[in-house]
Formats: C-alpha cells, sequence, structure tokens
C-alpha cells in the first residue's frame, strides 16, 4: 500500500527486453534522491503510480540504483514506464507512517488524457477525461491519484467520450512530482479511491 505523497523524482536510465515482443521489460531507475538503504530485494515501490517489485539494487558513481521486472500486460496498461524519463517514486507504506494523502494500492485502473493544463493564479489547472469505467467512481472532493501523486477532485462532468475531472495543483505539487512536465494529450496513469470500490460492490450486491 502507498499514500500518494511522493517521496522524490528518479529517473528511468534503461529500459532492457526481456525477451521476445511478448516479453516485458527490466527498468533500471536512479533513485539517489529517494535513498535506497530499507528497500530489500523484494519489496515494493510505486512508479508512476504502478507498484513495482524490486528485483535488483546497486550504487554506481555515487547514485543509488534499483531494478524492476515489467510485463507486456503492465505496460499495456500504464504510461510512462515504457521508455527513459523522470517518475514519481514512493516507498511502500509502513504500519506506522503517517497517512498523509490516502488509501493508494499502487494498481492503475486506466489511462486518461489531459485536456487542459495551465495556471490560474498561484496555482495550475488540470482537467483530464477519463474512461467511463472510472469515471464513475469520481466525486467532487473525492480522492484520486494520477501518476502515482494524491490529490483531490474538483469537478467533475460526464460527456459521450468518457468523464473529464479537474484538479488544482499548488506550486509545491508541481515542484515535487512530474506532473510538471504534462502537456494536453499527454497519458496518465490513474487509480481510483479504494473505498469508493467497496461502496460499489456493496451497493451492487445489496439488490
Amino acid at each position: 500500500m502507498f499514500t500518494g505523497i511522493i517521496a522524490a523524482i528518479g529517473q528511468i536510465e534503461t529500459v532492457n527486453s526481456l525477451g521476445d515482443n511478448a516479453a516485458g521489460v527490466r527498468l533500471t531507475i536512479n533513485a539517489a534522491a529517494l535513498g535506497l538503504d530499507d528497500v530489500h530485494l523484494g519489496d515494493s515501490i510505486s512508479i508512476q503510480g504502478a507498484c513495482m517489485t524490486v528485483i535488483a539494487k546497486d550504487n554506481k558513481n555515487g547514485s543509488e540504483y534499483f531494478s524492476v521486472d515489467a510485463s507486456r500486460e503492465s505496460l499495456t496498461c500504464t504510461a510512462g514506464l515504457d521508455a527513459p524519463g523522470a517518475v514519481n517514486l514512493e516507498k511502500a507504506l509502513c504500519a506506522h507512517d503517517r497517512l498523509g494523502g490516502h488509501l493508494v494500492a499502487g494498481h492503475i485502473d486506466g489511462l486518461g488524457t489531459v485536456t487542459h493544463f495551465a495556471p490560474v493564479g498561484e496555482s495550475y489547472e488540470l482537467q483530464i477525461l477519463a474512461p467511463h469505467t472510472i469515471g464513475r467512481y469520481l466525486a467532487y472532493k473525492g480522492s484520486v491519484t494520477v501518476n502515482g501523486v494524491s490529490l483531490t477532485v474538483n469537478r467533475v462532468a460526464d460527456h459521450v467520450d468518457g468523464c473529464e475531472f479537474s484538479i488544482n495543483l499548488i506550486a509545491h505539487t508541481l515542484e515535487v512530482t512530474t506532473l510538471k512536465q504534462l502537456k494536453v494529450g499527454a497519458r496518465v496513469n490513474l487509480e481510483v479511491d479504494l473505498i469508493a470500490r467497496y461502496v460499489e460492490r456493496i451497493l451492487n450486491t445489496s439488490k
């Protein structure tokens, strides 16, 4: 489990195929800003919101690196894990940690598309078009995870082609995450609020 509070920005430095086109890839991430002293092989780390298992650690030229294997299925269901670039990183939540964001499983529910990203006063407004299958879980003042970042929904509008929701991003959030790199048309990883899933299940089974 995670909280959606990004601990550091890392850098995917290499993407190596694990076999033929049907296989996945091995990612090697520079995590110098994260710190890996308390990370062990087999531990989980959220990369752009996707929970991945650490399979190797290394220290090169004073920087700490870790590697994960991403299956072809994971690559199909996510964005930003198939090429070198900056990524949001968060270590798995410990039982005694503060829950600063919301409960995040690290399981991507689907991809959204940025439709608007522009400054509004001292902050930025981010609008994302999500599939209807995800939109049903979005609510005003509810929680959503975008590329691993726990955020609050400010507006929800249902359209024929999906559900568009709006988020207000403060300067600090942009500074410490990769969200500042977003552009209109960019694909983002979305995870809905875990509690919303259980509410839907309860309502559906009570009929």
